[in-house]
């Protein structure tokens, strides 16, 4: 397979790097632990030309308690409030129109709001609220699919808090928490999708319906997670644990005692924790295994294995995937290698159906929807 390939070798953490993707890439470093999120950039107002609307832009979160975003090659505001290291950044834009806002979570125990589309290079107006209500480091975030104004977060104590952004004020402290609960076990992953929250902590998946905040279900594992990815339109949940990756079929895992995994996706070394699923591929990683390992979602057949790092002894730290294109970082305290890798022009596909050997395209790699419905075109 041939694809465009890039690699950058920075000798600093924290990272600021610009990539080229169809879509804003969210890209949170704390140390050697990076989160990364996608949203379409034409649901922001930076560009509102024909050809801006196919421009991409970088948001960087890092340790130094800032976030930046970066366009067009340089660095081209800078957000700060944050009191510690900036840990997650919320998966969408919140709100509808021009002027929505961002979410980040810290060290510090608070949500931040932000308006991605504020005047000025520091950024000065960009704050619009400081959220307060947790007693831990905010480590997780996730926009709800029923109503985008309400921002999920989950702190390290595994305490959920459901925010109602649109009452939230920058000149009052009084908290605009609509919702609570908490999560038995560590958390590893969180996702909304509709009206419902799927959070994987400890050995468990559990989905707690965000308007009554009640637990509809939960799936059990005789695993520790480390990572978690959820797609309701197949049914699928996949869990990274040790030295592989498990599909589950929710409708059967569902409050379950004994439940096994629909599909095993053996092969990695050490902890996996990195996980991406769509509607046609798994792919894995973890800081132990220096290759990520790309796996066909319905049948489990393994289909690539891809080198994060010429040296074994150091695994993928980060990892984000939107369709054709994939990003991965690797590298220790003094210096980190990113990998950008383009299929969009591969010239022999992933996927291994004969009727699509002879598209330029592999279907397999196709371009990625935050719509999680059968009707999105991969």
């Amino acid at each position: 397979m041939h694809c465009v390939h890039h690699e950058v070798c920075t000798q600093h953490f924290p990272i600021q790097f610009a990539c080229h993707l169809h879509e804003t890439l969210f890209l949170a470093i704390e140390h050697n632990h990076v989160f990364c999120r996608l949203f379409p950039l034409g649901e922001t107002s930076m560009d509102q030309s024909e050809s801006g609307r196919n421009e991409n832009v970088l948001i960087t979160s890092s340790c130094d308690h800032s976030i930046r975003l970066w366009w067009k090659g340089g660095c081209h505001r800078c957000f700060k409030g944050h009191n510690g290291p900036v840990l997650t950044l919320s998966d969408r834009l919140l709100g509808h129109g021009t002027g929505k806002i961002f979410a980040s979570g810290g060290e510090d125990g608070t949500v931040r709001l932000w308006s991605i589309n504020s005047s000025g290079k520091r950024g000065q107006h960009a704050l619009r609220a400081t959220l307060y209500g947790h007693e831990k480091a905010v480590s997780l975030m996730s926009v709800a699919g029923y109503k985008t104004s309400l921002l999920v977060s989950m702190s390290k104590n595994s305490k959920v808090r459901v925010w109602d952004t649109t009452t939230a004020s920058s000149s009052s402290r009084s908290s605009c928490c609509v919702g609570m609960t908490s999560i038995p076990g560590n958390p590893v992953g969180m996702k909304c999708h509709e009206s419902l929250l799927y959070v994987a902590a400890g050995s468990s998946v559990i989905a707690i319906d965000l308007r009554t905040m009640h637990r509809v279900s939960t799936v059990m594992q005789q695993v520790k997670l480390h990572s978690f990815q959820v797609m309701p339109s197949k049914s699928l949940i996949c869990t990274g644990g040790t030295g592989r990756a498990m599909l589950w079929d929710i409708r059967k895992s569902s409050n379950t005692p004994k439940v096994e995994p629909v599909i095993e996706l053996d092969g990695h070394v050490g902890p996996i924790k990195l996980l991406h699923m769509d509607r046609y591929k798994v792919v894995a990683g973890g800081l132990d295994d220096s290759c990520i390992n790309v796996w066909d979602v319905d049948t489990g057949e393994h289909t690539n294995s891809l080198i994060c790092s010429e040296d074994e002894s150091l695994g993928c730290s980060a990892m984000v995937v939107d369709g054709c294109r994939l990003v991965t970082a690797s590298g220790d305290e003094e210096q980190c290698v990113l990998r950008f890798r383009d299929f969009d022009t591969a010239t022999c596909p992933v996927s291994s159906n004969a009727s699509e050997t002879g598209s330029p395209v592999s279907k397999f790699w196709g371009p990625q929807s935050y719509s999680d419905s059968e009707s999105s075109d991969y």
